[in-house]
């Protein structure tokens, strides 16, 4: 990524697909060129949120609401210490932000943090081109680094897919560190970063859980150095296929009967260490308002998402693992693609979604006190 700062609104800026679309707007943030994948993301609120979320790194968001920018950007609602997008697409940036926990706009902010952007396209068809064709890859470019269109079509396609990525070390936490319990400690839980948001710990916390977060590279020897009563894997970005570290801490895990929930590529994971693949989405899933059914309860929720691999797990029946009985606990009600997995035999569950809300709606919520029950249950088996 290439970027300079101030003056982009009257500067000309163009999209560039990996197939030869282009669409030509506005500069929008940071003056340049950067290249990801085109992803779209169907949330009308909590643009901050969605760009802090290390799960997209490497991606190019179109903001498919209207208008962005409204409540401007705060101190409080990052998911990271960071944007981790590389572009964003907005159709019509708000002129002036008002909310009273604005401390500037989201232009400021992109521009600061060197994201480059383009605005005023049309996002309904370049939507609509993505739901058609699949996610692709993608290119911003504006200022000096305009040029013909060939030219620019050549520079997307040399860029390397997301098919194949390992991206989650990129994200993930070098250094270990922990997040208090609230109130009296309940439990302790060894959460393993392999991108995760600053909200879950957070909600773990809340449920009286001591997290212990560790790099997505912890050993089970680190792990266990936690004396932990549970262990979480977080969500992360990138090719699930290509995280065999993960899938082997994982694998000890399992081994050792240790409470287990993981969330988005977490859930990827739990899908491998039992033996099923996984594989990539047409355009996959992305926003706060995705319906998924709990099928242990007949439930209905609306989720948020975002992830662009899923699990290639049988919904019609319990599969049998080495792990003892697996079954797909969660599915999404759009396409039927697999959100969640529990094994029937020992404490372990996932979901695909983001129960921790941020942003989003509160439905799955219940999750982390599914997962506070696990580790209770196990906890009282031990002392019997």
């Amino acid at each position: 990524m290439t970027t300079s700062t101030r003056g982009a609104a009257k500067t000309p800026a163009v999209l560039v697909l990996e197939d030869g679309r282009t669409f030509r707007g506005r500069a929008y943030g940071a003056v340049g060129e950067t290249f990801g994948e085109a992803v779209f993301s169907t949330g009308m609120t909590g643009y901050q949120e969605t760009l802090t979320d290390p799960s997209y790194d490497r991606q190019i968001v179109v903001a498919t609401a209207p208008q962005i920018g409204n409540t401007g950007w705060n101190d409080e609602d990052d998911e990271s210490g960071r944007i981790w997008v590389s572009g964003y697409v907005v159709r019509d940036p708000a002129r002036v932000p008002s909310n009273w926990r604005s401390r500037r706009s989201l232009d400021d902010e992109l521009t600061t943090q060197g994201v480059v952007g383009i605005s005023g396209i049309d996002t309904r068809a370049l939507t609509r081109h993505l739901r058609e064709r699949g996610s692709m890859r993608a290119g911003i470019f504006s200022g000096e680094t305009l040029a013909p269109d060939a030219e620019l079509v050549r520079r997307v396609q040399a860029q390397p897919h997301m098919k194949g990525a390992s991206l989650y070390e990129e994200v993930a936490t070098k250094e270990a560190y922990v997040v208090p319990a609230v109130g009296e400690k309940k439990f302790t839980v060894a959460a393993i970063d392999l991108g995760i948001k600053g909200m879950t710990p957070q909600r773990m916390a809340e449920r009286g859980i001591e997290v212990h977060v560790l790099p997505a590279t912890a050993t089970a020897e680190d792990v266990y150095a936690v004396n932990p009563d549970g262990v979480f894997f977080s969500n992360g970005p990138g090719d699930p296929a290509t995280a065999d570290g993960p899938v082997a801490l994982m694998t000890a895990v399992l081994e050792r009967k240790t409470p287990l929930f993981g969330i988005c590529f977490g859930n990827q994971i739990l899908g491998r260490a039992l033996g099923f693949g996984t594989y990539k989405l047409k355009y996959g899933h992305r926003g706060i308002n995705q319906p998924v059914q709990d099928r242990t309860t007949g439930k209905v929720e609306v989720t948020a998402h975002n992830h662009g691999f899923a699990v290639d797990a049988p919904l019609d029946r319990v599969s049998d693992t080495k792990f003892g009985r697996a079954e797909v606990s969660h599915v999404c009600l759009n396409d039927d693609v697999v959100e969640g997995l529990q094994l029937l035999d020992q404490p372990a569950f996932s979901v695909q979604y983001h129960p921790e809300a941020a942003a989003g709606p509160h439905d799955a919520a219940y999750l982390f006190d599914r997962f506070t029950s696990l580790m209770s249950t196990v906890r009282e088996g031990q002392r019997a």
